[in-house]
């Protein structure tokens, strides 16, 4: 099997990225989800936020409901179709595009940015890592919160699951083989799919990031972290959470 191309994250997005993951996109842990980002948050109703990326519309649709003022943003022509179809509405914006280049109009615009569902890392080169922080900051007005959710080097480390499988509704069996490069920080999943359509193979791969470089990134954007807990719980971080949430403040 050939590797992920440099750019794999381009067409990866599809109707197979849904189906592939069909067990996690479960509406009631999405309201759960959104119930503890605003209460993170803190927010005024009103408040203007930034889902990037926002795959299809998981969060954002949730958050607008819940009386926020939200923009969403991917690449993926396929998710961006599949947002708009669960509806739209003044206070509820999807577009495509690449969240190294968020629009120059949206210079300090936004109250709150949301990156998660470990939505980060797809890159290459990690210093469009880094560009993608600095992309938040700037259009985060000074004091507003970014709020990062993904994968957790150490945890995912700590208990390293080499290989899993699940089924979706279909009936398709889905295995995933999984290596990690420690110099590169990429972790690769390789995917096989079974079912009534055949056999199909995917493969991606992330870059995992520890808590402190995170941080450190962050801090070099002009954003400070305040809190660090276990994915969306209200626990506190630590070395063998596979899940962290991090919520960083722009400096005034």
């Amino acid at each position: 099997m050939a590797k992920p191309s440099g750019e794999w994250w381009r067409t990866y997005f599809d109707a197979g990225y849904v189906r592939e993951y069909e067990p996690l996109f479960d509406l009631v842990s999405d309201r759960r989800q959104v119930a503890r980002l605003i209460e993170l948050l803190q927010l005024e109703s009103g408040a203007r936020i930034l889902d990037v990326p926002c795959g299809q519309g998981r969060h954002a649709h949730l958050l607008a409901e819940a009386g926020f003022n939200v923009d969403g943003l991917d690449l993926s022509a396929h998710l961006i179709a599949l947002a708009k179809q669960r509806g739209t509405a003044k206070n509820l914006r999807y577009r495509r595009g690449d969240m190294r280049r968020l629009p120059a109009n949206w210079t300090g615009r936004f109250d709150a940015v949301l990156d998660l569902f470990t939505s980060f890392g797809f890159f290459a080169d990690a210093r469009d890592d880094a560009k993608v922080i600095h992309e938040f900051a700037r259009v985060l007005k000074p004091g507003g919160v970014l709020v990062w959710h993904g994968g957790s080097r150490d945890g995912v480390m700590a208990k390293f699951l080499p290989s899993d499988w699940w089924q979706t509704k279909d009936g398709t069996i889905i295995a995933q083989d999984r290596e990690f490069d420690p110099l590169s920080g990429f972790l690769t999943i390789k995917s096989l799919w079974q079912g009534k359509r055949g056999t199909e193979r995917r493969e991606h791969r992330i870059r995992l990031y520890t808590a402190s470089r995170l941080a450190e990134l962050m801090l070099d954007a002009g954003l400070v972290v305040e809190q660090s807990y276990e994915a969306f719980t209200d626990k506190p971080l630590t070395r063998r959470s596979s899940e962290m949430l991090l919520v960083a403040r722009k400096e005034r």
